[in-house]
This record gives C-alpha cells, structure tokens and sequence, in this order.
C-alpha cells in the first residue's frame, strides 16, 4: 500500500520573511493615503498612524507566533481557531478566507497588476473590449459581461502563478523572492530619489488639513483611518497558513512574523512619508492615485509610468505570496473532513497541494472576471480583523485548555499585551460597526452562509465513517 504524500518543508527563514513582506505590500499603501489623510488631518498623525497599525498588530504576531510554535501545520490560523473552539468556528473561518478573502485578494490584485500593466502597454488595457457575453438576453436583471485584454492580463497572471505553486513549493518560493526583492528595489528607488532629487518641500509637514464641519472627532478619524491601515497591514498571517512547509518552525515562524513585520512598517513609514515631502495634505487627501500624484510632483508627468511599473511588480509579488499560501488553509480543512475532500490530496510528484490550488485558482479567476470582488473584499474586512481578535484569545483559551503542551516560544508580555490588543481591536469593531454598519452587516451575512454546507460535509463524513465501519464489519 502506497503512503500518501506529504507536504515537506521547504521554506527557510529568509524565504518565510519575504513571503511575510511580500504578502503584505500589494497595492495597499498606493492606494489608502487619501483615506488616511482625510481622517487624520494633521502631518504628524498621519505618518504616526502607520506605526500606531503596526504597534497594534505587533501582540497579534507575538501570539501567533506561540500557537504557531506548537502547531506547525497548514493551515495555520484555521488550526489555531480548531484547537480552541472546535471545528465549526475554524469551518467558518476557512469558509471564509475561500469564498472571499482569499480569492477576492487574488482576484483585487490580478486586476490590479493588469491595471498598472495596461498603463505602461496601452495595447493591453482594459479599455479594449475581446468579447460580449449577453447574459441579458436569458436574464433581464443581471449586465452584460464585456470581457476586456485587461482582464485577459490578470486571468494570465493567475494561472501561471497557480501552474508555478503546483510545480513544487521551492518554485513558489522562487517566483515569490524574485518579485519580493524586484519590490523592494522599486521602493527603495522611489524613496531615496523622492527626497534626495524629488522637488518636494518639508513644509508640507507643518500644514494641516482645515477643520470643516464634517470633520470627524480625533478617536473616531483614528478609528476610520485605521480601517485602511489595517487593510493595508493585510497579509502577515499567510505564513501561519504555510506552516507546514517552513523548515525549523518553532523557531522560524516567531522571527519571519516580528521581524517581516517590523521591516514592512518601515518601509510603509518611509513611503508616506516621501508622499508628504512630496504633496501637501490637502492634495493627499483629494487624490486616490498619491502615489502617482507624488512622483509626478517631484519628478515630471512622465514618472507615473516608473509608479505604474512599482504598482503592477508589488501586486504580482503579493499575489505570489496569496496564491501559496491561501491554498494551504484548504487543504487543511479538507483534511479535517468540512471541506471538498479531494482537497486533501498531496500530489506524489510535485509535493503540493495541487487540487486546492487549481479550485483556488478558477475561483479567483472568476470574481477576477465578475468585477464583484470590490465589494465583497471591503464587506469581509471587518470580519477578518473580527477573527484576528478571536484568535488572540484562543491563546488565553490555549493556556487554559492544554496548559502543559510543549510552547517552543512564549509570546512576550502575556497577559497584558494579547490583553492590550483584544481591548483595542474590541473598540475598533465597535467603531467600525457604527460607521461602517451595512459592510459589517454584510460580512457577517457572507460568513454565515457557509453554515449549511458544514452541515453537509459533516454529514457526509459521518455517512462515510459508518460505510468503512460497515465495510470492516
């Protein structure tokens, strides 16, 4: 009888800190500058709050790291969540990251990367029409589907990155460190030419935006301005969710979620504040593209297309890192029987989880080409910040459940950071409800409606355990 194949570790520290970084600087910090101005207002709070998002997230990483030490699987998160409440809060969780946090994120950046791509190659922009599906002639209340070269791009860009994944976990690992370091070389170059050559004015940095009388209060701007930062800080929980094919996890892990963390914090630091040496914060606040707006500022009208070519190599990177990583959390719940069981499967030849990241991949592709991933990405934001709570308190909930299993590494300040943090996300939810309502209503709404399919696999497991008890009988 032939052993089934296994996944094997094959991630070194350096590979882990740059899929962690990768992971996380896509088109976020391009994009979320204008929302953190409005609300913000004053120069000072407006770079201050890119630390403050990594000061709060910084305890989630310490208690990651522990539950990540003494559950090196894939699936990280998800397991973490199983091993502390059970199976149906994991099922929800992993309901979730598939339908649509993962994909949706797989999906944002592929249109993102054919987007930037589109502007330094016109010929492949979205403003070029392929095909027309009519889907009005057989129903009057959905649109047309006008299939465009851009998204021919972003469908490309997902399928040779899924095929690359399928080929072997050193192959992804490969593709995502290319990119990874293409990304910080582009940034590197736009932060260090910005002030040293850029026509900037450190002025900028004494002026506020004018109060009005929509302004918002302090706590509650902080609180909204947060919601992009914690968007834009997305991404450090991938490498849990790989856990299973990093070398050495117990040591490993708790360095690749502080360390890449803190280097991302200081490049998303560095980056803000090129854009206000740049712009003032009124033009930051008023142009979505700052990014763009900055370089054309500092440089001429032409840099745009050098920022468009940083965007479109920081989405392929973060998706790189997306598509490697989303795949390990189904096949981890494949594994526990609340998911397509096929998932499971390892491929003999290439060592990864090939089926889960096929089914992940025409998803993706999918939304990628519905449009719809807009939405439903900003509705289950809310709920991921949401299960990054729970699962800091699943460590307390560790603690107590299985206070003698073997903790590699101790999360520093226990019990007052982890505590710290659930107080702080705990207001952010609830400020967040209040401003935010019909999006966390709708995210709740999105994870809810896995329920009746983990009724189904469960069962269907339980069928299948009574046909093998039958069949042994």
């Amino acid at each position: 009888m032939n052993t089934p194949a296994k996944l094997v570790r094959g991630l070194s520290l350096l590979d882990s800190i740059l899929l962690l970084a990768g992971g996380i600087i896509g088109s976020g910090v391009f994009l979320t500058a204008a929302e953190v101005a409005a609300n913000t207002r004053t120069p000072m709070l407006f770079l201050l709050i890119w630390m403050i998002g990594m000061a709060i997230t910084l305890p989630a990483c310490f208690a990651f790291a522990e539950m990540g030490a003494m559950f090196p699987e894939a699936g990280g998160q998800y397991v973490y969540l199983r091993e502390a409440y059970g199976d149906f809060v994991a099922y929800l969780y992993g309901w979730m990251i598939f339908t649509v946090s993962v994909a949706g994120t797989i999906a944002a950046l592929g249109a993102g990367f054919a987007e930037y791509i589109g502007k330094l190659i016109p010929s492949l922009s979205a403003s070029h029409i392929v095909l027309v599906i009519p889907f009005t002639r057989v129903f009057s209340w959905l649109h047309d589907l006008e299939i465009t070269r851009g998204h021919l791009v972003a469908l490309a860009a997902i399928a040779i990155q899924t095929l690359i994944n399928i080929f072997g976990v050193r192959r992804g690992a490969i593709l995502q460190n290319i990119a990874t370091w293409a990304k910080f070389g582009a940034i590197g170059a736009f932060v260090i030419l910005g002030l040293l050559l850029g026509k900037g004015s450190w002025s900028h940095y004494s002026v506020a935006l004018p109060a009005t009388a929509a302004t918002p209060s302090l706590l509650s701007g902080i609180g909204v301005a947060l919601i992009a930062v914690f968007w834009a800080y997305d991404g450090w929980v991938y490498i849990t969710w790989v856990a299973g094919e990093v070398k050495e996890p117990a040591r490993n892990l708790p360095r690749t979620l502080v360390f890449g963390l803190l280097i991302v914090g200081a490049l998303y630091l560095a980056i803000n504040a090129v854009y206000l040496y740049a712009l003032p914060m009124q033009d930051i606040a008023a142009n979505t593209a700052v990014a763009q707006a900055a370089a054309a500022s500092m440089f001429s009208a032409n840099a745009g297309r050098w920022l468009a070519l940083l965007i479109a190599i920081s989405c392929f990177g973060a998706m790189a890192s997306c598509i490697m990583s989303g795949a390990r959390v189904y096949y981890a719940m494949a594994e526990d029987g609340v998911f397509f069981r096929s998932l499971a499967q390892v491929s003999p030849r290439w060592r990864t989880p090939a089926r889960s990241l096929v089914l992940q991949g025409v998803w993706a592709g999918a939304l990628a080409l519905s449009g719809g991933y807009n939405a439903l990405f900003t509705y289950v934001m809310f709920m991921m910040v949401l299960s990054y709570g729970l699962t800091v308190a699943a460590l307390f909930v560790l603690r107590r459940k299985l206070p003698h299993a073997p903790r590699p590494y101790i999360c520093p300040g226990y019990p007052w950071l982890p505590g710290l943090y659930l107080l702080i996300s705990a207001a952010w939810t609830v400020n967040a409800v209040v401003t935010r309502r019909e999006a966390a209503l709708w995210g709740i709404l999105i994870v809810l409606l896995g329920m009746p399919f983990y009724v189904y696999w469960k069962w269907k497991g339980r069928a299948g355990n009574l046909l093998d008890a039958t069949a042994v009988k």
